[in-house]
Parts: C-alpha cells; sequence; structure tokens
C-alpha cells in the first residue's frame, strides 16, 4: 500500500463517543423516570446533569407524553429496586453492569457497601464526577466506575482485577439492546469473570416484557398495544437501534412458552445454571403506586408472582478458560489508493475501538477526496453495533461505499441487514 496513515494521536471527544453508540442516551432517560417516581437522590443526579423532561424522554420524532412516562417511571421503579434489593443481599461486591445513570451508587455508599459501576466510556465520562460531587470522603472510598465494552473481555478483566472477592454482577436493562453475537460474546465474559471470583449475575431483562404488559395493561387496559409500541418505537428512535430483538429477551408475541423455553435452553447452552425469582419475593413498596388505584396495585402485585427475575451463576461441571484473551486487541492500518481508502482491520471492532475508527476516517476524509472505503477483514474477529455504526456512516458518506473482503462468518453475520458489499 502507498501513501500510509498513522492513526495514532488523534484526540476522542465526548461527541464523537456519543455519535458511535447512541444507546447510552436510554440512560439518561432511565435517571429521569426514577427521578420522576419520586427518589431523592435521583433528583439530584438529573439537576447536577442539569437534565431536563424533553431532553431525556422525547426521541427525534416522537415526544413522550404524560401516560408513557408515568408507566416507563413505574416500570424503571420496579426493576431497579428489586435489582438493588437482590445485589446488597448478595453481601458480595456489587458490579453494576451497565450502571447508566442511576444513583445506585449513592445508595451503596450511604450504607457502607462496595459498588462499582461500569458503563460506555461516554456514560462514565459524565455519571461519574456527578455521583462523586455528591458522596463524601468516606463514601466515596466504596465507589468505584469503570469505562468498558461488555464484550470486550480484556477491558471486563481489567475492571475486575481491580475487584476482590465474589462480586454479584447486574445487568438492567442492557441484554434487549444486544445483538444475538453480542450476547454470546457477553455470556462468554461474564462466565469467565464469574469462574475466576465467583458470586452471581442477576438480570431482570429476560423477562422484562412481561413486567412492562403487566403494568400497562393493568393501567389502560385496551390502550395496552397503543402505549407499547409508541413506547418501543420512542426508545428505539432513542438509541438508534431495535430492542427485543435476540434469543434471551422473551417476546410477548408469537408461543410465549416457546420464547420462554428457548431463553432458558439458551442461557443454559452457554455454560450456566439458572434459577428463576419470582418478583413477589423480592419487591419493595413503590412511591410511583402510592397514589395509584388500590385495586390495580394489587392486580400487579398479584402478576407479580408469574414474573421472574433470573439468578446466574456458572455450571461447575463446564470447563471455563479465563487465560487472557490477546486477539482481541483492535489495530487497523490505512493508506491512500486514488480516491480510496484502504484498510486492513484486526480485533474486535467494538464500542472501544469504533471511536477512534470513526474520528481518523473523519480526519483522513478531511484532508482527501473519498469516493469508496476498502476493508481487509481477514484478522478482524467481531463487529458490535458501535462498530456496524461506524461502518454504516463511512458506507452513507462515500459515493460508492465500502466493501468488505475475507469476512470471518460472525462478521458476515453482522452485516447481514445492511447494504454493504461482502467479497
Amino acid at each position: 500500500m502507498n501513501n500510509m496513515i498513522n492513526f495514532e494521536g488523534i484526540e476522542i471527544e465526548q461527541e464523537l463517543l456519543e455519535r458511535t453508540n447512541p444507546i447510552f442516551n436510554t440512560a439518561r432517560m432511565t435517571l429521569f423516570q426514577l427521578a420522576a417516581a419520586g427518589h431523592d437522590d435521583a433528583k439530584d443526579v438529573v439537576q447536577k446533569l442539569n437534565l431536563t423532561r424533553e431532553d431525556t424522554q422525547d426521541s427525534k420524532t416522537v415526544k413522550a407524553d404524560e401516560d408513557d412516562l408515568f408507566i416507563n417511571s413505574v416500570v424503571m421503579e420496579v426493576r431497579y429496586f428489586t435489582n438493588g434489593k437482590i445485589a446488597k443481599e448478595s453481601g458480595f461486591t456489587e458490579v453494576d453492569l451497565p450502571c447508566g445513570f442511576t444513583p445506585r451508587a449513592i445508595e451503596f455508599a450511604k450504607s457502607g457497601k462496595k459498588f462499582v459501576g461500569m458503563d460506555l466510556p461516554a456514560t462514565i465520562n459524565e455519571v461519574e464526577p456527578a455521583i462523586m460531587s455528591l458522596l463524601d470522603e468516606e463514601q466515596k472510598k466504596l465507589v468505584n466506575f469503570e469505562g468498558v465494552d461488555a464484550t470486550n473481555y480484556q477491558s471486563l478483566k481489567s475492571a475486575f482485577d481491580k475487584i476482590e472477592g465474589e462480586v454479584c454482577i447486574t445487568t438492567e436493562g442492557l441484554l434487549m439492546y444486544l445483538t444475538d453475537s453480542e450476547m454470546d460474546v457477553l455470556c462468554d465474559n461474564i462466565k469467565k469473570i464469574l469462574a475466576e471470583h465467583g458470586g452471581y449475575w442477576i438480570t431482570l431483562d429476560p423477562e422484562m416484557p412481561f413486567l412492562y404488559l403487566l403494568i400497562v395493561k393493568s393501567f389502560y387496559g385496551e390502550r395496552t398495544r397503543e402505549i407499547m409500541w409508541q413506547s418501543k418505537y420512542r426508545i428505539d428512535d432513542k438509541s438508534d437501534v431495535n430492542a427485543i430483538e435476540n434469543t434471551i429477551t422473551i417476546s410477548v408475541r408469537g408461543d410465549v412458552q416457546e420464547n420462554m423455553k428457548n431463553a432458558m435452553n439458551y442461557i443454559k447452552s452457554k455454560g450456566f445454571k439458572l434459577e428463576r425469582l419470582p418478583y413477589a419475593d423480592h419487591v419493595p413498596e413503590f412511591k410511583s403506586l402510592e397514589n395509584a388505584n388500590p385495586k390495580i396495585v394489587a392486580q400487579i402485585r398479584e402478576g407479580f408472582k408469574r414474573i421472574c427475575i433470573w439468578k446466574i451463576t456458572v455450571d461447575e461441571s463446564v470447563n471455563v478458560d479465563i487465560s487472557d484473551v490477546g486477539a482481541e486487541s483492535f489495530n487497523a492500518d490505512a493508506s491512500i489508493d486514488g480516491d480510496r481508502l484502504n484498510l486492513v482491520l484486526s480485533g474486535n471492532l467494538d464500542t472501544l475501538s469504533a471511536p477512534e475508527l470513526l474520528a481518523n476516517y473523519e480526519k483522513i476524509k478531511k484532508d482527501n477526496t473519498l469516493n469508496s472505503v476498502f476493508i481487509d477483514c481477514s484478522k478482524l474477529e467481531y463487529v458490535s453495533s458501535a462498530g456496524l455504526r461506524v461502518l454504516l456512516i463511512m458506507q452513507n458518506d462515500c459515493e460508492d461505499g465500502v466493501i468488505m473482503k475475507s469476512c470471518n462468518e460472525t462478521v458476515i453475520g453482522d452485516l447481514s441487514n445492511t447494504d454493504i458489499e461482502i467479497l
């Protein structure tokens, strides 16, 4: 290749981090919903971040109405407090993945418990100073934040290596945004972490659609379908991701029992043991329901008996390799050939590496006339949704688009719903 280009030394700005993974916008959304439910710590964080209802709840094309905000505030409070309650009861170090902008760190620190919040760098850059400013010096010693990509084992391992003893990993509002290939990687990563540290993984995400349906139907009856679709469209629009499309998130459409069976079999196939804990055994009193019709509240609480939280542990009969995975390190070589940018990518194009690729592409584009991008993928192992978003930015930005050569089956699957040409 001629005209080789050096990728080193470019500063990655917050705005670019947000563009490569706008899904973190939903973290602001849920924080505001928790504050709307009456949570004082959430209100304090909202004030620190200067968030408004319009900024957090309205998407590019859909304005959130009162019904939408109310329902989501109830759902947010239910899942937030239940997750936190089980994590506290574990006695382990709580690892919130992703931590979002929620004030759980404040809650844990005030009660003298250790808390580690992990999320995308774009989120951590904002939430860490806001949360820390609300803690005293002793409380700050109990809290730590780490910018990670949940699908990048090296980033997770580096963060978990700072933690001693068993961990309770909680994932709240994450799984429904992952593709099946991302879900595979996440499960493998969590399995390695738990095999090394001990503890368990708590998630409400697989049965979250049941919880949402229960609450919407209890309050709005015949309008259930309308409200659910409006909310889903708004969230998808806000995050630029089609949520609830993977195997582990149990759809309330079609054969629900078969969907449940497939999700449970999937988690077991990944080398885990699964215990389903009924919501009814773990939910506290909720501020958002204080003024609600008692009959509706009773109906919701009865429904909690049929919806479960998933407690996931490593199946000890499965051999787990917890060695480092050095191949995940991302690298890019670039050169210009006329009006074509040639790239050789290796490792994982994920949330951590995608901003680097986009920043360098836009710098090259500024200094050169580009009509196409040719990518050698023979050493590229994996593309996350953030990586895919950068590839599509380049695809839409160049007249002749992007051509990718020598992709493995995983990458081909990730690109299947795009018009990117694969050789």
